[in-house]
């Protein structure tokens, strides 16, 4: 789905002339995004898999901050 909306932005602003700012602009965005698309999926399991690390260890165990 990204992938071709990338394509169709990057074809209306296509030119002879190699990538503009706008292309690059564009990936930059896509990318951003999906960078922050897996760490907000990612970052409530990690919590859990760390949480669940923490209670296996012990309650004594723990750094205070």
């Amino acid at each position: 789905m990204f992938l071709r909306l990338y394509v169709r932005m990057v074809s209306a602003f296509k030119s002879e002339q190699g990538a503009t700012a706008v292309e690059y602009g564009i990936m930059v965005a896509l990318i951003a995004f999906v960078i922050l698309l897996v760490v907000a999926a990612l970052g409530t399991k990690l919590g859990g898999v760390f949480k669940g690390v923490t209670d296996a260890i012990g309650p004594g165990t723990q750094v205070a901050p």
